[in-house]
């Protein structure tokens, strides 16, 4: 349960979810409002138990199996290579979660967009922390410093200064105030198919491929939504597969063809391996605009 969850958290010290023990937190803001909630494996009765506080706690108490994987279909897969045939053995129980919520996703992964990942997950907790609400929860119980992220009006409201102490960059933060502009019809792709999710999220300029397959893997369990345009995730997947270095979208394309419908469990089967290519060259360095 944790694996498959770990998806939505956005670093380690992400405000809106929290590992404890063996339970998730997660604070969220529904279309009701507002709500955290708490899940936790039950190793006894062979069920993951949910609690959920706030206004929004019923919407997401009852979409919590969609969550969890219910609606998932990993019978569907076909390894086509030994060493993800060895992964999927070793991860039976992996799962790809649908959380319904588009805006929740879109935003930090646009975050996410030509930065370290470091640099996206600081800008993440800076926004939520001081432009988020404080989380619902029951005291003494509800894990410390939880925010839900802030609504689409609370967005657009957020001044730019604000945006570059985040040390977000003024093309980032304007296709985030162009998605929140359009917060419905941005939710409305949850429940569409695929291509058409992605003609919806794509047609906001700042929204591309890479962004739309990002989302969508964590809003609607996209089984096939492999991300494209990534800096690291071809030279994986090649590496993985062949042992070659220096992997392109378009070989990483033709590794998974194999696999189409399934390409994006196929990928998240390779990095479940750990066999990435060895470094060669120092990390990508850390900036910060907010010293500018």
């Amino acid at each position: 349960m944790r694996r498959n969850l770990r998806v939505l958290q956005r670093g380690p010290y992400d405000p809106a979810h929290r590992a404890v023990g063996g339970a998730v937190w997660r604070a969220t803001r529904t279309p009701l409002g507002p709500a955290t909630l708490r899940v936790a494996p039950d190793a006894g009765a062979g069920e993951v138990v949910g609690e959920a506080w706030g206004p929004g706690a019923e919407w997401i108490l009852d979409r919590l199996p969609a969550l969890l994987g219910a609606d998932d279909d990993p019978s569907a897969f076909v390894p086509r290579h030994r060493l993800v045939a060895e992964a999927h053995r070793r991860h039976p129980g992996l799962r790809l979660v649908r959380t319904g919520l588009v805006l929740e996703s879109l935003i930090p992964s646009i975050l996410e967009q030509k930065v370290t990942t470091d640099e996206a997950y600081r800008a993440w907790r800076l926004l939520l922390r001081r432009h988020g609400e404080p989380a619902p929860g029951p005291p003494g119980r509800l894990p410390e410093h939880m925010y839900v992220m802030p609504g689409p009006r609370t967005w657009a409201l957020i001044p730019s200064w604000e945006w570059h102490r985040a040390g977000v960059d003024g093309k980032r933060s304007s296709a985030i105030l162009r998605a929140v502009a359009r917060a419905r019809r941005m939710e409305e792709a949850a429940r569409m198919d695929p291509a058409a999710a992605v003609t919806r999220l794509t047609a906001i300029p700042g929204i591309g491929p890479w962004t739309a397959a990002e989302t969508l893997q964590r809003v609607s369990g996209a089984a096939d939504a492999v991300t494209v345009g990534d800096l690291h995730l071809p030279g994986t997947v090649v590496y993985a597969l062949t042992g070659a270095r220096d992997g392109d979208d378009a070989r990483m394309l033709e590794l998974l063809a194999p696999y189409a419908g399934q390409r994006h469990r196929a990928t998240r089967l390779i990095l479940a391996t750990g066999r990435t290519p060895p470094r060669r060259a120092p990390r990508f360095p850390v900036g910060d605009i907010a010293r500018l």
